[in-house]
């Protein structure tokens, strides 16, 4: 599964986290997990029997909705900003 190469990741790091070098950014993070359930979704789309990527899948969920919720409560305007460029809310 090479879904994230390390050019991927790199931009990545580089458009949320400031520097390819700043991979410890909650903000980077969020992104990346959030790039990694992306791809996901669109493999079980197609093997809709595949029940441990789907329970890998929740737990990258529940790992976004943690890092979401501490950004919420440190960085308010940051998490806005966050949510509004990737997408994840409505």
């Amino acid at each position: 599964m090479s879904y994230l190469t390390v050019e991927k990741k790199a931009n990545i790091f580089k458009e949320f986290g400031g520097s390819e070098k700043n991979t410890g950014s909650t903000e980077a993070q969020i992104a990346l997990v959030t790039e990694r359930i992306n791809s996901i979704s669109a493999h079980l789309k197609q093997n809709k029997k595949d029940f441990s990527t789907h329970r890998g899948l929740m737990k990258m969920v529940g790992q976004r909705k943690r890092l979401l919720s501490y950004l919420s409560k440190t960085n308010l305007s940051g998490y806005r900003a966050l949510i509004e460029k990737l997408g994840i809310r409505k």
